[in-house]
Order: C-alpha cells, then structure tokens, then sequence
C-alpha cells in the first residue's frame, strides 16, 4: 500500500473495508518541496480501535527527492556555513586570540559542529557520486563493472538525498524554548461541575502520558470543585525536549458526554482550557525582588487542619505586569514560594518570548494554529468513543486509550510534522 501526494492532498485508506468512508484525505503543505507529485511507503502503523491507519515518520516523508530550487537555495546556505566554520576555526588557532575571543570562537563553532559533519559527510558522498558516474561512462564494454558501479551508485545517491533532508532540517528556524522544561495549566471553561471534571481528566491525561514518557511530573497546584472535579490545576513537567513536545497542546479542549450530574441520559458539551509554558528561571527573566510583592494567607481546600491554621499559602505579584500567581499545594510556606516563583518566570518568559518573536507567528498561527489558549484545538466525544484534532483534521476511534495518555502522540507528532512542512515551505519562500 502506498499514500500520495498530489493536488495539495496527502491521501489515505484504512485497513477495515466495513469503515465509512474507507478514504480519507488530510491538507499537507508539501508540493513546493517534492514538486508535483510523490509516492511515499508506509513506515509505521498506529492502530485507532477497530481502524488501522498509516502515519509516517518525519525522516520517511523528507526522504524524496527535494525540488531543484529548494537544494540551490540549501547549497548556497551550506557554502556560507563552511565559510564561517573556517573563519571560527581560523580565530581559534591564531596565537594573538584572546580567551575571551576563544570562548565565543569556540561556542559558536559547536554548535555549528553537527551541521559541519553533516557537511562533511554529503561532500563525501557527492565526490563519491561524480566518481561512479564517471567509471559508469569509462566502463561500457564491462558490463559487471558498469552494473557493480551502477547498483553503488543507487546507494550513493540515497544517502546524498538523505543527508541533504538533514541539513535541511538543521538550517530550518528553531524555537530555543523545545528543549526547555513546561509549566502545564488546566483551567475549567463552560460546563460548570462537569467541566471541572473533564479538567481533572485532562490533567491527569498529561500525568499518566509525562509518565509513559519518563518525564517528571510534579504537581503545583489544584483547586477542587464541590464534586472533587478541578477548577484550576497546574503541574511542572521536566525532561527533553519537554516543551517542544507539548506546545501545540495549548488551546481549548472540547468534551461532549453525559455528565455524572445528568439523570435524562443527556449528551452535554463543556469544555476546558490548556496552557503550555516554556519554564524559565530568574535569570532568563531578571526577576528582582523590588518588583515582587508576596503575601501568605492560610490555604483552604483539602490539606487538613495543619494547613488551615498556617499561613503557607503564598500569593506573588509582580508588579510591573500585574501578573498573580498564587500556590497552595504544599503545607511549607517556602515551597509554595519556590512554586510560584516557576510559574510566575514561565508566564513572564513567555510574555517576552511572544514580544521577541512577534515577527515569526503568522506561520504557526496560519498553518497548525497559533496555541492560543482560545483556539479550540480538540474535541473528545465519549458517545461516539472518538478524538478528534481539528487542526490537523486527524480522528481517533480510541478515546479511552487517549485519556490514559497512551495515543497522544498520534496528535502530537502529527502537528509536529506539520510544523515542520511548514517551516520548509516558509524557509523556501523567504530564500527565492
């Protein structure tokens, strides 16, 4: 089986032939990359209850041949990388360099490192190229020798398409927040108690899928409702690329059920809000204590009679943005302090990061949605035991799979696949 791209559509067929409608398409935005049409082979499958789709990988939808426009404008990207990896090598080999010269000289050429080798390695393989095809032309009486160089030559060649589709990835622009931690925020919207549960679920959606994942999943901070549902609920989540995982998960997550509240069996609609945070410290947003006012209070809720009778809840202000942040999960006042601090620098790294990169939203917003805390990104339907992601237009049938934080990912790499077609159609564009 195999997909195609053609007309602006990635289009698909699932493996059960009793589902309606058997075919479906999804928009990519792929063709001024592969040209005018491509043929792709499935790599992957992912299984959605009774219905078997194929997803991709992002290194098997890269692997076709890159538009001839798009590699001129690479190769030129490329020539002044090398040029600048030799004058950083050149200033560090000079003996008159000073340290602090070195220091940066040096900085600047690790980071380059990767794409370097990178280099280094397609150069390789192009001389190696240009080599066979010359002991092809050389050999046209031997035809063992012409068929052995033929065949290197097919392997030469996919390995220069391959390390081509890397470079491209390492000269796409990159958010320096994805390999940063998260502050994850649940706030339930329309649908009163029943709202509050569902956010309750959807916190809980993230622990177990932090847990999956082997990320740390520490709670901040939860305020009840009266059936034990969660009004507010916010949680730190540590581990790689923590933040560039989850991004697209900001926005408004719909549910449509029937309420433990409802006695007529009657489907309701509410709905709740998701913020994802880069975490930050004091230092990324130079914090200084004159423009902070913290007062302590005693915590009410759940926590006992020890914390109703200590004021270990803290509330900060921060009085340049008027930002409050208030934490009342811990019985120590000074962890609730430390808390708030975390979540307080994430909303005010957040706010700065939004400022700085102003410039670079219209793609994102555009394309897979802006994250935006008001965009409503997904809907969960419990009646109809299905999932689905209104962005990227994927459905699925396993919603109980997808509460226990075990599909996600079906969503998430998706978007994130999408986010990165869309930097290559960006990146093009921006360079002809």
């Amino acid at each position: 089986m195999v997909w195609e791209f053609g007309g602006g559509q990635l289009s698909f067929c699932n493996r059960n032939p009793h589902e309606d409608p058997p075919c479906s398409t999804a928009s990519v935005h792929i063709l001024p990359i592969l040209g005018e049409e491509a043929v792709l082979n499935p790599s992957e499958y992912l299984y959605l209850g009774d219905t078997q789709l194929l997803l991709f990988k992002v290194a098997d939808i890269m692997q076709p041949q890159l538009s001839i426009d798009l590699i001129k404008i690479m190769e030129q990207k490329l020539v002044a990388l090398e040029h600048r990896a030799a004058v950083l090598q050149g200033i560090m080999n000079q003996p008159e360099t000073s340290p602090a010269e070195y220091s940066r000289a040096n900085k600047e050429l690790r980071k380059l490192r990767h794409s370097v080798d990178l280099i280094n390695e397609l150069r390789s393989t192009q001389k190696e190229i240009v080599e066979l095809k010359s002991v092809i032309a050389e050999s046209q009486d031997d035809r063992d020798m012409k068929e052995m160089a033929s065949e290197e030559l097919v392997h030469a060649t996919e390995e220069e398409k391959k390390l081509q589709s890397l470079l491209l990835k390492t000269l796409l622009p990159k958010d320096d927040a994805d390999e940063r931690d998260c502050i994850l925020e649940v706030r339930a919207g329309t649908g009163g108690e029943e709202a509050s549960l569902f956010a309750m679920d959807i916190f809980k959606m993230y622990e177990r899928y932090s847990q999956n994942k082997g990320w740390k999943f520490e709670v901040l901070d939860i305020a009840e409702s009266d059936l034990r549902g969660y009004k507010e609920a916010s949680a730190a989540i540590s581990g790689a690329d923590v933040y560039g995982k989850l991004k697209f998960e900001s926005g408004i997550h719909r549910v449509q059920r029937v309420p433990v509240t409802e006695k007529s069996g009657r489907v309701h609609t509410s709905a709740v809000s998701v913020a994802i945070l880069p975490q930050a410290d004091q230092v990324d947003v130079q914090l200084r204590n004159e423009d902070l006012k913290i007062d302590t209070y005693r915590s009410g809720g759940s926590g006992g009679q020890h914390a109703n009778t200590t004021n270990s809840a803290v509330r900060i202000t921060h009085i340049p943005s008027g930002l409050t942040v208030s934490i009342q999960d811990e019985r120590s006042q000074h962890m609730n302090k430390a808390k708030a601090l975390k979540v307080l620098c994430a909303k005010l790294y957040e706010i700065e990061r939004h400022r700085v990169h102003s410039h670079r939203s219209r793609l994102r917003s555009e394309q897979i949605g802006s994250g935006d805390r008001s965009e409503r990104i997904r809907t969960y339907n419990f009646p109809q035991g299905r999932v689905t992601d209104h962005r990227v237009g994927i459905t699925s049938h396993s919603i109980a799979d997808i509460m226990q934080g075990e599909n996600l990912d079906i969503f998430i790499d998706a978007l994130l696949l999408q986010q990165e077609m869309d930097a290559i159609v960006c990146f093009s564009s921006m360079q002809a």
